[in-house]
């Protein structure tokens, strides 16, 4: 990877675009994120910016654009092609790391959508899950769409402003994504939680004792004493 970041950062414009652009799709639509993160491709794409090689709007865009398309195309090829992939070696060899993601796909829908994009692991594989899942292409778009967007421009931004430093960036900038993507996902678990419990006090103070219930709780006792008469 080392060697590829240092292509990178000697590319001007036009070639500059064509790597990032096919590195950041591959990981989404080809599942090479085990070996070549994307997330380290855009940071390289700020640094590339920044040193004037290339426009830093154009890099955000080119960053956006791969991610949003890459997702789509991942989830196309889990949509027809989704139980042959999950067994193929490559994917064998993560069989733990693809239960916790179908798991939380599972729990959280179209939110692992948007959060898993903050993980490598995740990044590589949920679009192809939520295929798999045949999770409605709409509902899957708009959550994809709004990761990458928020996702490329992050990423690209730090690696502009962080220029000079980018090798501690680009290794730490996964665990803390997955730090706030935890954080992220214990929130909104919390904020459900709460919000179910406020609909079952609401519904208990909302539904008074029936009338009826009362009426047959005062015949019950008549009937005996009628009987022992």
């Amino acid at each position: 990877m080392a060697s590829i970041a240092d292509h990178i950062k000697t590319l001007d414009g036009t070639l500059a675009y064509l790597l990032v652009f096919a590195i950041v799709f591959a990981e989404d639509a080809l599942f090479v994120g085990f070996v070549i993160p994307g997330e380290t491709a855009a940071i390289l794409g700020g640094v590339v910016a920044h040193q004037g090689h290339a426009s830093l709007p154009v890099m955000i865009v080119v960053v956006v654009l791969a991610a949003v398309i890459g997702d789509s195309v991942g989830y196309e090829i889990g949509h027809r092609f989704g139980p042959r992939l999950i067994e193929t070696r490559a994917l064998r060899r993560h069989s733990h790391r693809l239960v916790d993601a179908r798991e939380f796909l599972e729990r959280r829908g179209g939110w692992a959508v948007f959060l898993g994009r903050w993980t490598a692991f995740f990044r590589a594989v949920m679009p192809a899950l939520a295929g798999l899942a045949h999770m409605p292409y709409r509902r899957f778009f708009a959550f994809n769409a709004s990761g990458g967007l928020v996702w490329g421009v992050a990423v690209v931004l730090l690696g502009y402003f962080a220029s000079g430093t980018y090798e501690k960036i680009a290794s730490t900038f996964g665990r803390g994504a997955a730090v706030l993507a935890v954080l992220a996902v214990l929130g909104l678990i919390g904020a459900r939680v709460a919000r179910d419990r406020r609909r079952a006090r609401a519904e208990e103070a909302a539904d008074p004792l029936d009338p009826l219930d009362e009426l047959d709780e005062l015949e019950e006792p008549l009937d005996s004493r009628a009987d022992r008469r």
